[in-house]
């Protein structure tokens, strides 16, 4: 396969031009400019972190995007699906206070948030996806599968369950709806925690495999300090298809998955979500490599960087991108007093470092993880290639 092309621009600017003009360049030089965007509708996929979390991209350099496409003509929104854990983004009210809240508002960016699973995470389109080997129907926010064009915008950083965090993982992962997250997460079903439940039904209203029944009961507190015995909720694992839905309808977070995917098997399934978003239209990736913390910007925390900031990427191809960025972060030190400073001691203390650590900054920080599963996978089913020839901006 032909080596994609992946451009790439320093951080270092000059006195007549910030690192917001170098950015506009420097997608403009990728060949942004190529794609036909008059009247389209263009969802610009981003990660608004989590509250409280530091490390995720500043909204200036989503405005520095979006100015970009509106002046090719486009209309573009940012966008989000919902998450599958409990935070501040679980939906779509949270999810768009917690953006303003981190800076991403219409006056700061340019452009409108849209959650793009709706308000509880169950709007969804069912995408079937071209080659995918674990996923045939992805599920994906539907306000992402409506726009015309696609660009990811992404906080390139470590991951604590995928090795690192790119492009795939932005619009793979971030795609889905909260049952499509489940899917990638999980190969089992979902459970009750009855000491949450407060016997609404929403979950057996929504569930159309009749797996919901209401036979426990348990002594709920109430607001002036009596108690009162309800009905709660179970699952029959035998009925249950593991689609999710009870998830996104139960407003207490009574409803959980059980995270039991092994990591490559995810790392696959983000590639073929990943595929299902990006195949049959226009599709344009920007990764920013700098606060490259060792965690997801999920957390309602960061951590120090791993290593040091390194630049700004763009490409076409998302497989080649996050293979360009991932090299161009092995190739930096390792920050003192940080995550992978610490693992590193860590493991020479307990009898060593293992050999697939020893010079990989991502398995080193997470070493039950295995990054190359996505990179190879996404090869694998036509999504993009590793190979690539990196084009600096200057």
């Amino acid at each position: 396969m032909t080596p994609s092309a992946v451009y790439f621009t320093n951080l270092r600017t000059y006195a007549r031009e910030s690192q917001l003009d170098k950015l506009k360049r420097l997608i403009r030089r990728a060949g942004i400019g190529q794609i036909d965007f008059e009247n389209k509708f263009v969802a610009i996929k981003i990660h608004f972190g989590e509250l409280g979390n530091l490390s995720f991209l500043r909204p200036n350099y989503a405005r520095a995007v979006a100015d970009v496409v509106k002046e090719l003509g486009g209309k573009p929104f940012l966008t989000d699906c919902n998450t599958l854990y409990v935070g501040s983004r679980k939906n779509a009210l949270e999810h768009i206070d917690c953006a303003y809240q981190n800076g991403f508002t219409p006056y700061a960016t340019g452009c409108h948030v849209i959650i793009a699973d709706g308000l509880k995470g169950t709007d969804e389109a069912l995408v079937p996806v071209e080659g995918g080997e674990y996923v045939q129907e992805a599920k994906i926010g539907r306000a992402l599968m409506d726009a015309d064009i696609v660009i990811s915008l992404t906080h390139f950083k470590g991951h604590e369950q995928a090795g690192f965090g790119g492009c795939m993982k932005n619009i793979g992962m971030g795609g889905g709806s909260r049952a499509g997250k489940m899917e990638q997460h999980a190969a089992g079903k979902p459970s009750v925690k009855t000491e949450a439940c407060v016997g609404c039904r929403a979950c057996e209203r929504i569930c159309a495999h009749g797996a919901v029944s209401f036979e426990g009961t348990r002594e709920r507190t109430l607001a002036n300090g009596g108690t009162r015995s309800v009905h709660v909720a179970s699952i029959d694992h035998d009925r249950c298809v593991g689609c999710g839905r009870c998830i996104g309808a139960c407003n207490q977070d009574a409803i959980e998955p059980d995270y039991d995917q092994a990591v490559e098997v995810l790392n696959y399934k983000i590639a073929e979500y990943t595929k299902a978003v990006v195949q049959g239209r226009p599709a344009f990736h920007i990764s920013l490599a700098i606060d490259v913390s060792p965690n997801c910007d999920c957390h309602p925390e960061n951590d120090t960087p791993i290593v040091g900031d390194i630049g700004m990427f763009a490409s076409f191809d998302p497989v080649a991108l996050d293979q360009a960025c991932i090299d161009a972060a092995l190739a930096q030190p390792a920050l003192p007093n940080s995550e992978l400073t610490d693992m590193r001691a860590k493991l020479e203390g307990a009898g060593g470092v293992p050999e697939r650590c020893v010079h990989d900054h991502f398995n080193l920080t997470h070493p039950d993880t295995n990054w190359r599963s996505m990179i190879e996978h996404g090869e694998k089913i036509g999504l993009g290639t590793s190979r690539y020839e990196l084009v600096e901006v200057k």
